[in-house]
């Protein structure tokens, strides 16, 4: 678990479940980003690591296979909606949740913490005006959950 106080935004959040998106997220053109292992395994060791996915290059449990981490495979349609109900599940004020696409902008808004990482593949619009915290890249995104003062620094008023 991974205890968070956030003066003037949210305060007293314990966080059980990183949510994470695959392609455009963790992976660009079906392939894990680099460097992401270590983070992901290093943040395991606090919480549980949910990766989400459609699966569009059909990669996805080959290239998380050396990371702790719970892979839940989505059907085509409704994604959006898939995604908000796997948060609904796990209990949203335990969840920060890291995403990029339009098909992640209901996971962001409804979790504790939503991030949106604008990288190769862009990002929505929408899915920009749901998240709480904007990263440059996945590296930027894990090392704010890793080094928790900086989520602190970036959403206290």
């Amino acid at each position: 678990m991974l205890k968070l106080s956030i003066p003037g935004y949210k305060e007293d959040i314990s966080i059980h479940h990183l949510v994470l998106d695959f392609n455009g997220t963790l992976a660009i053109d079906g392939k894990r980003i680099k460097g992401i292992k270590g983070a992901l395994t290093s943040i395991s060791k606090k919480v549980q690591v949910h990766v989400l996915t459609g699966d569009t290059y059909g990669t996805a449990m080959e290239e998380l296979k050396d990371i702790p981490c719970k892979i839940e495979l989505l059907s085509k349609l409704n994604q959006a909606i898939q995604k908000e109900k796997y948060i609904h599940k796990i209990k949203p004020a335990t969840v920060i949740s890291i995403g990029n696409g339009r098909n992640d902008r209901l996971m962001l808004k409804l979790s504790v913490i939503g991030i949106i990482v604008v990288q190769k593949e862009g990002a929505s619009a929408e899915t920009l005006m749901a998240a709480d915290v904007v990263c440059p890249d996945i590296h930027s995104a894990l090392d704010l959950i890793n080094n928790p003062s900086r989520l602190t620094a970036t959403l206290r008023s």
